[in-house]
């Protein structure tokens, strides 16, 4: 029989975790929104979808982040590698989209 207290406890940190992967989930589709507006500006100035400054940059910062809240730099320098390897992608979709658009217009 588990004590009801440990339940409540159970509870709670699930209910917190679930809040935190709801906030997660909208932080994400924000960044995707401006990292869209970023393709799209990226596609009309023909500028290359990837930036691998910028990258380092935030691969960096994100790592020195995750040491100052003590979680492993590595697990977030793979997550945000994920996310930048999608950001790309979607950077040359744009791209191929945007040309495509020019060139049924001309």
């Amino acid at each position: 029989m588990i004590d009801p207290n440990v339940k409540t406890q159970l509870a709670s940190y699930r209910q917190s975790i679930d809040n935190i992967d709801a906030a997660l989930v909208h932080m994400l589709a924000e960044r995707f929104r401006c990292t869209k507006e970023v393709g799209v500006l990226k596609a009309k100035y023909n500028l290359p979808p990837a930036d691998p400054a910028r990258e380092e940059y935030q691969i960096e910062r994100l790592r020195q982040l995750a040491k100052a809240a003590n979680l492993d730099p590595d697990f977030a320098e793979k997550f945000l590698n994920f996310v930048i390897k999608e950001v790309i992608r979607h950077h040359e979709q744009i791209a191929a989209d945007h040309a495509e658009q020019s060139a049924a217009a001309r």
